[in-house]
């Protein structure tokens, strides 16, 4: 499909890749990481035609068709309805359509045979084309992506450039290119219409290559990865969560390679010192200079995964309750956001606000912070110091500060070595904070905004889609960083790994109110795919009892004690059978410990995949005993 070989490329007077070469084959769905600034974007560039290579060799075959999703497209503005764009993908079809809609309104005065067999001809090539089903894939694809039926008829200036966005996607996966190239797909979705997205890859015939910062979404839909690092293209044949566990073991061999060979240099280095002098050793010494002039050098192991040393520190400890929401009402004009909704944020809780675009949650966040008129009755918490990070945030950074300059608001009486330090764990070391925030790249800035939030001093964070431009590491430093706050937060985003990696409550908008489901968020979704309508979901109120997605039991009392022993029995072998399963994960743990070093790619995975499976069958009878306890209490209740 497409071969690069040996390519360089030069940017900006450095080299983004030096002798880099990349197999793309039908069918294959690839993962494209790296840390910013190490030409992803670019290199998707590369593959279209747009930018030509400095060095090296690009094939493809002439017939291949590239759809190609790029930032670039957020500022494409047009008079005609999102449908009629959309609709643009089908230009052949559309093409025929004309045709054959021409030749119709002739044979109403030329009834000729020739102009039968035209239309005839016309007709067969559109339908093979399936052009008859243009207008319904059309309609099929802009809902997926989250597009309302009267969404649909309104022109595509009069959305924002991430709806627009949106509209460029349905066109470009509408038009079935031979290969896909997706740079950052999730920025502008909402989690439904990433599920969706994921849905579509899983059927789409051809390949694609996906440059993401979405660990879950690089999960679910490619099979391959490639690395861009230190110049170069770095291949690895399964998903993210198969690239982290073999680029360990890859990192583990490179790193026993250089030490022995570092040792060996260190000898030879020593002999030469020793008897370059002697004219008796000199020609041997001679001889293992050459060797070493020659010797192909172990690189050493990078250690790219960023660790955060520093504690962020709040100044004060508020009261239990940080804010409460009472009555609250909020209405866009004619457009309802919430109707008669409480909520309650407490001392410790980490929420995770999440749910479809346009239901409200940035809405909800403000109503939270007091910035937005309510009906109703927002009641702050004592000694709450709360800090806001937002999209305007980033906007609002004075582009000719400095990064140091930029961060002096929050710093006094700090000293620049503190400020230094919060900025080391945000990338930005050495001479990286005396760069003018109007060269940073967006990425950079929010890093910087996020800096800014932190160093607050805050005990109270509001964190509108943090996650945003933010590449994996800075994703991998901020949830280091809200791991090591000890105050509380309220967190919009659509990054699933993010989320599940830092939020301990989950808030959704339903039926115009804020509802709660009192656990992580793997736990929540466990907990959406097994409910039924008939389940009744609490909404989040004053009261500290946690949601539980049961529905009300109504046993006659002559059967109820029956039923208490029953769940008391299979609770007991649901406990033995827990206790088995730990005992084998420990097992399985301890025997992987000890094959660690044997460098045995293949036994190791296998043990990997065994130690997978343990835990996955430990979470589901751990899950199955928890249903079971709040069943006997809910029965014990009734008595």
């Amino acid at each position: 499909m497409i071969a690069l070989s040996d390519i360089s490329f030069e940017f900006g007077g450095r080299w983004l890749y030096r002798n880099a070469g990349w197999h793309i084959k039908p069918g294959e769905r690839i993962g494209l990481i790296g840390k910013n600034g190490t030409g992803k974007s670019t290199l998707l560039r590369i593959l279209t035609g747009e930018y030509t290579v400095t060095e090296g060799t690009i094939s493809r075959s002439n017939s291949l068709k590239i759809g190609f999703l790029n930032q670039d497209l957020l500022s494409y503005e047009s008079e005609k309805s999102v449908h009629e764009v959309a609709l643009e993908a089908f230009s052949r079809q559309l093409q025929l359509h004309e045709q054959i809609e021409g030749i119709l309104h002739q044979l109403e005065h030329d009834y000729s045979e020739g102009l039968i067999d035209k239309l005839g001809a016309l007709q067969q090539e559109f339908e093979a084309l399936g052009g008859y089903d243009m207008e319904y894939r059309t309609h099929e694809v802009l809902a997926g992506l989250g597009f309302s039926d009267e969404d649909q008829k309104m022109p595509l200036k009069s959305f924002s450039g991430g709806w627009r966005m949106r509209v460029m996607l349905a066109k470009i996966l509408l038009a079935d290119p031979d290969l896909l190239l997706l740079d950052e797909p999730t920025n502008h979705l909402d989690l439904p219409s990433i599920q969706w997205l994921e849905s579509y890859l899983d059927s789409f015939p051809g390949a694609y290559v996906i440059v993401s910062h979405d660990r879950y979404f690089l999960d679910r839909v490619v099979n391959r990865i490639a690395e861009i690092r230190n110049g170069k293209m770095n291949h690895y044949a399964g998903n993210y969560s198969f690239y982290l566990e073999e680029k360990a073991l890859r990192e583990e061999i490179q790193k026993g390679q250089y030490d022995n060979q570092q040792r060996q240099i260190r000898e030879a280095e020593r002999f030469i010192e020793r008897f370059k002098a002697k004219a008796s050793k000199a020609s041997q010494a001679q001889s293992r200079q050459k060797m070493l002039d020659k010797l192909d050098r172990v690189d050493p192991v990078e250690d790219d995964e960023p660790v955060i040393s520093f504690s962020f520190r709040t100044t004060v400890q508020p009261g239990v309750d940080i804010v409460r929401l009472k009555d609250i009402s909020k209405a866009y004009g004619s457009k309802e956001i919430l109707k008669h909704s409480e909520a309650t944020v407490r001392r410790g809780d980490k929420i995770a606000l999440i749910g479809a675009n346009g239901l409200g949650k940035s809405t909800v966040l403000r109503i939270i912070a007091g910035m937005e008129e309510i009906e109703g009755e927002r009641i702050p918490g004592y000694n709450v110091l709360q800090s806001f990070y937002a999209q305007h945030q980033v906007e609002a950074l004075t582009l000719n500060n400095t990064i140091l300059e930029e961060m002096a608001y929050y710093s006094h009486e700090k000293g620049e070595t503190y400020v230094r330090n919060i900025l080391g764990c945000f990338l930005f070391t050495g001479d990286d904070v005396f760069k003018k925030i109007r060269v940073l790249s967006g990425g950079e800035k929010s890093r910087v905004a996020l800096a800014k939030t932190l160093l607050s001093e805050a005990n109270f964070l509001l964190l509108d889609e943090p996650t945003n431009h933010l590449d994996l590491q800075s994703i991998q430093i901020l949830i280091q960083a809200l791991d090591k706050y000890d105050g509380s937060f309220v967190v919009v985003s659509h990054d699933r790994y993010f989320l599940s990696q830092v939020a301990n409550k989950i808030w959704f908008i339903e039926g115009k109110e804020i509802k709660e489901y009192p656990g992580t968020y793997q736990e929540y979704e466990d907990w959406r795919k097994s409910r039924t309508d008939k389940i009744p979901i609490q909404s989040s109120q004053a009261s500290p009892e946690p949601v539980v997605a049961t529905a009300p039991i109504k046993n006659p009392d002559n059967t109820k004690k029956n039923e208490i022993r029953k769940h008391r029995q299979k609770l007991e072998s649901l406990e033995a059978d827990i206790s088995k399963q730990e005992i084998r994960l420990a097992e399985l743990e301890s025997t992987m410990l000890k094959h660690s070093e044997s460098g045995n790619y293949a036994e190791l995975l296998e043990l990997e995949k065994a130690c997978e499976q343990c835990r996955t069958d430990l979470n589901q009878l751990q899950q199955e005993w928890e249903g079971l306890i709040i069943r006997i209490e809910d029965l014990e209740k009734l008595g």
